[in-house]
């Protein structure tokens, strides 16, 4: 690991004493999840600067908001659709502006991020449902579907790989592909890695899993493939990336879904990263592994779309 790599991860490890807690965060249903949202918001608020050649501009899209980032000179035929992750509970367009952006600015291709709606006030598969409206009125406004690919982090890479399944099921046309950075794909929290990689993971509050995974299902099923993909059909799926750090408890998350997704005949592009963290390549270009993992993906999806 780089010496910065390490930094960043110590970072994560001890942000509570950089907000001035002696003790780390614990995330529990006595949590309130709209500080969360609020706290989120704001510091995305704080941090976000403007991208050199990149614009932001309002879809007219009615249903919910939806943003889109603009690069310069890139084609106008191709799309990525973006799926912002923040747990299930939080997150939007708006805090995810500047990582959606560095990934357009990085890719070249103009890019969608929409706010699905968030649980618990709205469980699976409400996430999944706006995210086929939305990839639906991409295709009615003239792009097609090899012209479309899907790009989400954390919970975002789960209602990703779950929406590809919904699409399949309604027989509409599947987009190019997907990338997918540290995936939520299991609401049943029954991969090893939840226990083997506890300590190591410098980045989920303890009682985060088990909290936001509780809200996203709701009474519903846990094993429900448009709750958990993992436990879909997933046959006949596009092309797919998946990026995951080995110091997460997610880990296991990734991995059988992408030994599933092989056996399923799917063509998958799976890559582990020893001694990286949770949704890591979105930290490009502070440092090296960060770097060198978002090139993978944006190469992945050039190979596909353009």
């Amino acid at each position: 690991m780089s010496i910065k790599g390490k930094i960043f991860h110590g970072i994560f490890r001890y942000r509570h004493l950089l907000k001035g807690k002696l003790t780390a965060d614990v995330i529990d249903e006595n949590t309130c999840i709209e500080t969360l949202r609020r706290e989120t918001d704001q510091a995305a608020a704080k941090m976000f600067k403007k991208i050199e050649g990149l614009s932001y501009q309002q879809a007219d899209f009615s249903e919910f908001y939806a943003q889109w980032i603009l690069v310069n000179h890139a084609p106008k035929d191709k799309v990525i659709l973006y799926f912002h992750g923040g747990g299930f509970v939080m997150g939007s367009a708006q805090s995810h502006k500047n990582i959606v952006g560095n990934f357009a600015k990085n890719l070249g291709i103009n890019t969608l991020v929409f706010n699905y709606r968030l649980a618990p006030e709205n469980p699976a598969p409400a996430a999944v449902y706006d995210s086929v409206t939305i990839y639906n009125w991409l295709l009615n406004k003239g792009y097609s579907s090899k012209d479309i690919f899907f790009v989400g982090d954390s919970a975002g890479g789960g209602i990703l790989l779950a929406t590809m399944l919904k699409i399949k099921e309604d027989g509409g046309m599947l987009p190019a592909g997907g990338v997918a950075f540290s995936p939520c794909t299991d609401m049943t929290l029954s991969g090893d890695s939840h226990r083997t990689r506890l300590k190591a993971d410098p980045c989920t509050p303890k009682g985060a899993n088990k909290t936001y995974t509780k809200y996203y299902v709701g009474e519903g099923d846990p094993m429900h493939p448009y709750a958990s993909p993992l436990f879909g059909d997933l046959k006949g799926l596009p092309p797919i990336m998946i990026q995951v750090g080995n110091d997460e408890t997610l880990l296991d998350d990734s991995v059988r879904f992408a030994e599933k997704a092989g056996k399923a005949g799917v063509e998958v592009n799976l890559k582990v990263w020893k001694g990286m963290f949770h949704c890591f390549p979105l930290l490009a270009p502070m440092f090296q592994e960060a770097t060198k993992a978002l090139d993978e993906a944006c190469q992945f999806i050039r190979q596909k779309l353009l």
